[in-house]
C-alpha cells in the first residue's frame, strides 16, 4: 500500500468528521462566516508553530503567496457556501452535490497533469459519480428542513467551483512550496476573508449562539489541521485525480453522523451511496 493511499484515508477520516461540524453549526443556526474565522485562525495558529519548529524551507514567495491566495479565497467562499446550504437541504443532499468538483479536478488531473488512472481506478472514479448521482435524485423530491431548495442548491454550486480551485492549488502547492508554510498563509488570509464576510452578515446572533460558532470552529480547526496535512502529503506523491476522490468521498461519514445524531432520514437509497463509497476507495487500492 503506497504511502500516498495511507495519508489519504487518513484525511479521509479527519475531514469526513469535520463535515459534519458544519452540520452541527447549521442545526444550531451559528454564524457561517464566524464559524469559519475560528476555524480558519485555529489552522493557521497550528500550521504556524509547525512551520516555525520545523524550519522548513518556504520555497520561492512569490509562488506561495499567489497559491495562499487564491486556495483560502476559494476554500473560504466554499466553507460558508457549505455550512449555508445545509440550513436548505439535508445533509445526505448537499454533501455528495457538492462532490460534483471532483469531475473538475479529474479532468484537469488528465488534461494538465497526464494522470493516467489503472482499470480498477477508474472503476472506483465511476463508483464514486454513481454515488452523487444517485444521492442527487434525491434533491427533487426531498423534503426540506428549512428554507429554499433553489438556494440551496445556487449554493452548492459555488461549492463546486470554489471546491475544485482549491483542490487544484492544493496540488501545485504540496509539490512546490512548504506544506506548513503554506497552510499558514492560506488559512491566515482565508481568517481575513471570513472575518470580512461576517462584517457583512446580516443575521442576529445570541451570546449562546456565538459560543457555539467559537466551540464549533475550534473543533473544526484541529481536526481539519491534521486532515489536510495528511491531504498535502498525498498530494506530494500520489496522482491528484485519485486523492481528490479519495478524500471526496467524506461526506458519507457526515451523512452517518447526520443520521445517528440527528436523525435524518438512512434510506435505502443512502445506504447503497454508503456501500459504493466503501467499494470505491477498495478499487482504487489494487
Amino acid at each position: 500500500m503506497p504511502d500516498w493511499y495511507f495519508f489519504s484515508i487518513a484525511a479521509l477520516g479527519l475531514l469526513g468528521a469535520q463535515r459534519f461540524l458544519y452540520k452541527v453549526a447549521a442545526e444550531r443556526n451559528c454564524s457561517a462566516p464566524l464559524t469559519t474565522a475560528v476555524f480558519m485562525g485555529t489552522v493557521t495558529l497550528l500550521s504556524s508553530l509547525v512551520f516555525f519548529i520545523s524550519a522548513e524551507p518556504a520555497g520561492a514567495l512569490l509562488p506561495l503567496a499567489l497559491l495562499a491566495l487564491v486556495n483560502s479565497l476559494s476554500f473560504t467562499l466554499a466553507t460558508v457556501a457549505n455550512m449555508e446550504a445545509l440550513k436548505h437541504l439535508p445533509a445526505a443532499i448537499t454533501f455528495p452535490l457538492t462532490r460534483m468538483s471532483l469531475l473538475v479536478v479529474i479532468v484537469f488531473s488528465v488534461v494538465y497533469f497526464g494522470e493516467r488512472p489503472g482499470l480498477f481506478q477508474w472503476m472506483g472514479i465511476l463508483l464514486g459519480f454513481a454515488v452523487v448521482a444517485l444521492l442527487a435524485r434525491e434533491s427533487g423530491s426531498a423534503t426540506l428542513p428549512r428554507g429554499k431548495a433553489a438556494t440551496g442548491l445556487l449554493l452548492i454550486g459555488i461549492c463546486v467551483v470554489c471546491g475544485a480551485t482549491a483542490a487544484i492549488s492544493s496540488k501545485f502547492a504540496a509539490i512546490s512550496t512548504s506544506k506548513s508554510g503554506f497552510m499558514a498563509l492560506s488559512y491566515f488570509l482565508a481568517t481575513l476573508f471570513s472575518l470580512m464576510i461576517e462584517k457583512k452578515w446580516i443575521r442576529e446572533q445570541t451570546p449562546a449562539r456565538t459560543g457555539d460558532a467559537v466551540k464549533i470552529g475550534l473543533f473544526m480547526g484541529l481536526l481539519n489541521f491534521f486532515g489536510f496535512y495528511a491531504f498535502l502529503i498525498a498530494l506530494e506523491s500520489g496522482p491528484l485525480s485519485i486523492i481528490a476522490l479519495i478524500t471526496g468521498m467524506h461526506f458519507v461519514i457526515a451523512i452517518a453522523l447526520s443520521a445517528l445524531i440527528y436523525r435524518e432520514k438512512l434510506t435505502s437509497t443512502r445506504l447503497l451511496a454508503i456501500v459504493l463509497t466503501l467499494l470505491a476507495v477498495f478499487f482504487i487500492q489494487l
